[in-house]
């Protein structure tokens, strides 16, 4: 039984892609904003053909184009927005369209952001960024992070995210609008941390698959994550979130899969670097979005403003800013550890 008759989906990269499809399960209609002509055009063949090659869409998902393809169904029929923007292109996206997202929220309707990343230049999660835009209508907003590839969504493989929000009215709305026995969330408050584990994890996704790249294997990995974890606490404390979220699923779990799993961009994009490529090389090959690129120098900015130890993070920023050798995050991880702590 469908349970609302359009969600509007803004973004058409694998993940947003995935999302459609999972929110198609309970909606008569999804409208899936794209910004380029070939994507549009592939999904109306039925397959993003750009990001997620292979993997068919549902007949209910629909692609426009521009605001009109948009706005040839009623307004009053869309039940949920969904953003599947990159951080960095929050504030201008929305900005520009401030006008018509301020109509959808008067009339009560609630947003999930799929953001996953910390705005180099200000230092803002994505909450904020929103919550600057739309003061009045913070309690709309829900934040979704966690151990969730776009591929395997679209195999529906079992995936548990959480998804955080102000209103426990709108977080129990929201997840049973997107919901699907093999998609299940866990609601939590605590926005920050959710946010801030989402973005971490990224950099940490670089981290290995430097150590990847420069033939360091298992054992060398584990202690990598058990490292992170203890880091990412440090930066979670300055903010006031919870230390528990960094174990759950937007933490720990995204955490693990992203530094492990073959189909993550971020370590792929750490396996290049080891092999001498160049960032700048690297994202200009490539359509997708590498969220730990900026998020890298985000939170060495955020560890230098509030004096986070992060050796880690500050170990991947000089790879990627300073030309820094790679095997210099090797060189810090050895000489950090040898001493008595209860946590490194």
């Amino acid at each position: 039984m469908k349970k609302g008759k359009i969600a509007l989906v803004v973004g058409a990269g694998a993940f947003g892609t995935s999302i459609a499809k999972i929110v198609s399960h309970n909606f008569e209609k999804v409208i899936l904003k794209v910004r380029s002509e070939d994507v549009f055009n592939a999904i109306k063949g039925g397959e993003n053909t750009v990001y997620l090659p292979g993997h068919s869409l549902p007949d209910n998902l629909i692609p426009a184009l521009t605001w009109e393809d948009v706005d040839k169904y009623d307004r009053d029929e869309i039940n949920l927005l969904v953003s599947g923007l990159p951080t960095k292109a929050i504030a201008s996206y929305f900005t520009a369209e401030k006008e018509r997202y301020r109509d959808y929220f008067e009339r009560g309707i609630p947003l999930v952001s799929l953001s996953k990343g910390i705005d180099a230049e200000t230092l803002e999660l994505p909450d904020d960024l929103f919550f600057d835009l739309f003061p009045l209508h913070r309690d709309l907003f829900t934040f979704l992070s966690g151990p969730s590839f776009a591929k395997e969504i679209m195999q529906e493989q079992i995936t548990l995210v959480t998804l955080a929000g102000k209103s426990k009215e709108t977080i129990t709305k929201t997840m049973n609008m997107i919901e699907t026995p093999y998609f299940r969330c866990m609601g939590s408050y605590d926005i920050k941390g959710v946010l801030l584990g989402g973005a971490l994890k990224n950099v940490i996704a670089i981290a290995g698959g430097i150590i990847e790249g420069l033939g360091y294997n298992h054992n060398t990995r584990a202690a990598l994550i058990t490292w992170a974890i203890a880091e990412m606490l440090r930066f979670g404390h300055v903010i006031n979130a919870r230390p528990e979220t960094f174990y759950g699923f937007s933490g720990m779990g995204d955490l693990i899969l992203t530094t492990t799993g073959g189909l993550s961009r971020n370590k792929q994009f750490g396996i290049e670097i080891a092999k001498g490529r160049k960032p700048e090389e690297i994202i200009n090959s490539q359509r997708t979005v590498v969220e730990g690129y900026k998020t890298a120098k985000a939170a060495y900015l955020l560890a230098e403003k509030f004096e986070v130890r992060a050796k880690i993070f500050e170990g991947v920023y000089k790879v990627l800013y300073e030309n820094t050798p790679p095997e210099t995050i090797m060189k810090d991880i050895l000489q950090f550890a040898s001493r008595f702590e209860i946590q490194p």
